[in-house]
């Protein structure tokens, strides 16, 4: 089936409340793009305009070229997993499997191999009379994603699909579906969550949603590494954002304190954010110190966080773990490089995001 999605100026409202407010992306052919954002951002009802769920009050959806906004579900050519496995619990799971191509009316003699296939694909081949009780919940979702793919669409639609699974079954079905996107290159995945760091890993790009509009678009390393916003800044990942106010050549003052970091087109005398990662902080002296106290130390197995007040703002430092622990109210110095750090325009950002 075709592949490819697009949002042309989509807008999606219930009565007077907009829900998804003119939204325009583009989804290539093969590309994995997760829609991330908080809750009521909107990217779950992106998702449901293209399935078919919702209809928008304005604007086109077209999948492989093709204008679906007025089909049905079942014409769109899609497959879809949602948070809950939806799977029938009276049906064994080859007949789960079957469902979608019994729907779509495929030669009976065609479809033990198509079920065959995506449970092979799924790694659950050996399971196939088995009931859905007697499955993890990771086995479960495997049967879905299963469900999905056997109907061979041009598009698939992840909603939340990783949500309701532990952490350690998290981190597998992650790794299962980055190896099921390298073995199906020609599918458009659309991932909805809210967790960054199943954006991060399976994205080829990332939506960045919130308040019903698209704020930010781009690879996981760039939105990272270089955001364009407060927002991004810390919604994909974590982030120090701390007011300063820019000066000349190349530098800033953050509570009187000058900083040297690169301040592109900035204009003197502006005010903006400075974006620092936790984990490009150090502790000790070194170039663009800050010193202050100990307001909180996390301990998180291979790494240490501390929170260090710093003029009433906390800046926090991811370390490798520490030795010897800093106490509560100890004076710290941190620091960090000027590459390291990204000037945002976008006015004063808060330092405990």
């Amino acid at each position: 089936m075709s592949s490819g999605i697009r949002f042309d100026s989509v807008s999606v409202a219930y009565g007077k409340n907009v829900v998804l407010d003119a939204l325009d992306l583009v989804v290539e052919p093969g590309e994995v793009m997760a829609l991330l954002g908080p809750s009521g951002s909107g990217k779950t009802t992106a998702l449901r305009a293209v399935a078919g769920f919702v209809q928008p009050v304005s604007g086109r959806v077209l999948i492989g070229g093709r204008d679906v906004t007025s089909l049905p579900p079942h014409r769109r050519g899609i497959g879809m997993v949602v948070q809950q496995y939806a799977l029938f619990p009276h049906m064994k799971v080859a007949d789960n499997v079957a469902f979608g191509l019994r729907a779509q009316k495929v030669a009976k003699g065609e479809i033990a191999g198509r079920v065959a296939e995506a449970l092979e694909m799924t790694g659950m081949g050996a399971y196939a009379g088995r009931y859905p009780r007697e499955l993890s919940g990771g086995q479960q979702q495997r049967v879905a994603i299963a469900r999905a793919l056997a109907i061979r669409p041009g598009v698939l639609l992840l909603d939340e699909p990783l949500s309701a699974l532990d952490a350690q079954l998290r981190s597998g079905m992650l790794a299962e579906l980055a190896r099921l996107h390298r073995e199906l290159p020609d599918v458009s995945i659309l991932y909805v969550t809210h967790d960054q760091v199943e954006a991060l890993t399976l994205a080829d790009r990332i939506a960045v949603m919130d308040k019903a509009r698209l704020q930010d678009c781009g690879t996981p390393q760039d939105l990272y590494r270089r955001p364009r916003s407060e927002f991004t800044a810390s919604f994909v990942g974590n982030a120090n954002l701390l007011p300063v106010e820019v000066g000349s050549g190349g530098s800033v003052s953050f509570g009187g304190t000058p900083l040297e970091v690169a301040t592109d087109e900035i204009a003197v005398g502006a005010k903006a954010t400075l974006c620092v990662r936790p984990h490009l902080v150090g502790l000790g002296e070194g170039p663009n110190a800050l010193s202050g106290s100990i307001a909180e130390v996390q301990w998180r197995g291979s790494t240490h966080r501390l929170y260090v007040d710093v003029g009433g703002h906390r800046i926090k430092a991811d370390l490798r773990e520490l030795r010897v622990t800093p106490a509560l109210g100890d004076e710290v110095t941190v620091h960090f490089a000027a590459d390291d750090a990204v000037l945002l325009a976008a006015g004063v950002g808060g330092s405990d995001v």
